[in-house]
């Protein structure tokens, strides 16, 4: 397995991984697939920010998951902050994948100075609770019924990281 950057080339795959997500989990709260215009978009926004999209890739070069981050919120004081996540496909889950991509994640978060990340993470989705604790992340935070999907209330949990990156931070 082969962790590096994914390209628009990749959009097909990563947009088949957040459908699957999007029409068979809770691990993101939307309710209509999306389209390839929507993931020119995001690819587009990803780029103009700086984020990466950083890709877990087969020998023969099928795309097996995908990770990235963005922007945690939108005001100044958080630029040292970002929200991120990880997407397996489904048929290669628990090979750990997500392990690989989250630290190569962390690693670059680092490498561009960041100091936190933060995944919110639907609270059944133990897989990905599980994940973020042996890595080093914490629960900072519970947010109760906070979406509805699949006929019932969603409980969304927050874990957090804290980096020793940067050394010098400004408030510019």
């Amino acid at each position: 397995m082969k962790i590096t950057g994914c390209s628009f080339a990749q959009a097909p795959e990563i947009l088949a991984i957040i459908n699957d997500a999007i029409i068979n989990t809770t691990a993101l709260y939307d309710y209509k697939p999306r389209t390839m215009e929507q993931m020119k978009a995001w690819f587009e926004a990803k780029k103009a920010g700086g984020y990466p999209v950083l890709g877990a890739f087969e020998e023969d070069g099928t795309l097996a998951g995908f990770a990235s981050y963005g922007a945690f919120r939108a005001w100044p004081a958080y630029k040292y902050s970002i929200e991120h996540s990880v997407y397996i496909q489904k048929d290669k889950r628990g090979r750990g994948l997500g392990k690989m991509l989250l630290r190569a994640l962390i690693e670059t978060a680092k490498q561009q100075n960041y100091h936190m990340m933060i995944g919110g993470i639907d609270s059944t989705n133990l897989a990905s609770i599980k994940l973020h604790h042996r890595l080093g992340f914490a629960h900072c935070a519970s947010i109760k019924q906070a979406g509805y999907k699949f006929g019932r209330w969603l409980d969304l949990e927050f874990y957090q990281l804290i980096l020793p990156t940067p050394e010098t931070p400004a408030e510019d």
